[in-house]
């Protein structure tokens, strides 16, 4: 989709940064985020100019009918999940000074390299979101994330303040009781020993690395081959990861950054068919969720510089 109306002339020009953001935590989506912000656009610029005018702050207007538009999509979003085969999984963002940047500045910017990658974006932060209905995600995500006063969330959800306010907070009891790990930054020195013992087959190794009660998520979309229900048990995930190892022979793990946490990037023949971030709770890693579903995998098509990636691959 072309981008409209961002020339700057009328003061909203560096807003598209911040709404994509807003879009990003709301949606888990980088095309859904870039769609409903470009529709925000679309509706501002097919006011008249006199309306336009009238408007004391374009970048108010922008957020209240951005937020709108992820509200009514968050609505779809659970129908469409309940046909949804097997998981599903936001889409993870790369960091993008790790991309193949080759012809990325001749086109206009890609979206996920205007999200700003902080714990907010962490893929255990975005799985407790989803858990939210829409209207405490947006409730949540503006004021505790983006600190809108309720006031302006009133405009976004269609209520009182106060009802705003009750939102927010139910949300955050979610999240405050939602099992699981993590910190967003997580554990670069367990992800690379989990790395070096797949790429090994080391099935003992991997056992010690994961957490006894250690869950593994993965996200298909029905397109490729994965689990279709979560693999419980550090035993259970080891065996499975060094099955995966056996039926795809050449595959590459690579160390990248995921969602601005420490992740691997599995490709074969230069492609990255797998994306995996991790939960890591005292040394041990307790969630893994991985992202094989090729339509979230289209911000890192771009693929990765050849630089050094630790030590030489076994078996």
């Amino acid at each position: 989709m072309g981008t409209v109306g961002t020339d700057g002339r009328d003061g909203t020009a560096g807003e598209r940064g911040r709404l994509i953001n807003v879009a990003y935590r709301l949606l888990g989506s980088v095309t859904e985020a870039e769609d409903a912000v470009q529709d925000a656009y679309t509706r501002w610029y097919g006011l008249s100019r006199s309306r336009r005018e009238e408007i004391l702050s374009p970048g108010a207007w922008l957020t209240t009918v951005t937020g709108r538009i992820c509200l009514d999509l968050l609505g779809s979003a659970r129908a469409r999940r309940e046909r949804y085969v097997g998981a599903w999984l936001p889409e993870p963002l790369p960091d993008r000074a790790e991309w193949d940047r080759a012809g990325a500045s001749a086109g206009p910017a890609d979206p996920a390299d205007r999200i700003v990658l902080d714990e907010s974006v962490s893929m255990a932060f975005l799985v407790v979101l989803e858990s939210m209905t829409p209207a405490e995600r947006v409730a949540f995500v503006l004021h505790d994330v983006f600190r809108y006063p309720f006031a302006e969330i009133a405009g976004v959800l269609g209520r009182t303040p106060a009802a705003c306010k009750q939102l927010a907070s139910s949300a955050r009891r979610r999240v405050d009781t939602a099992s699981g790990p993590v910190p967003a930054t997580g554990r670069p020195d367990v992800v690379r020993r989990v790395k070096e013992a797949w790429e090994s087959k080391d099935v003992p190794a991997l056992v010690g690395l994961l957490d006894p009660a250690a869950v593994m998520t993965a996200d298909g979309g029905g397109m490729v081959g994965t689990v279709l229900r979560p693999v419980e048990g550090g035993a259970r995930i080891a065996r499975y990861m060094v099955a995966i190892a056996d039926r795809a022979p050449g595959l590459e793990l690579l160390e990248r950054s995921v969602n601005g946490a420490p992740g691997l990037v599995a490709r074969r023949a230069g492609v990255v068919a797998t994306v995996a971030s991790f939960g890591v709770a005292e040394g041990r890693v307790a969630r893994i969720w991985v992202v094989r579903n090729p339509e979230k995998l289209r911000p890192w098509v771009g693929g990765f510089p050849d630089a050094p990636q630790g030590p030489p691959r076994h078996g």
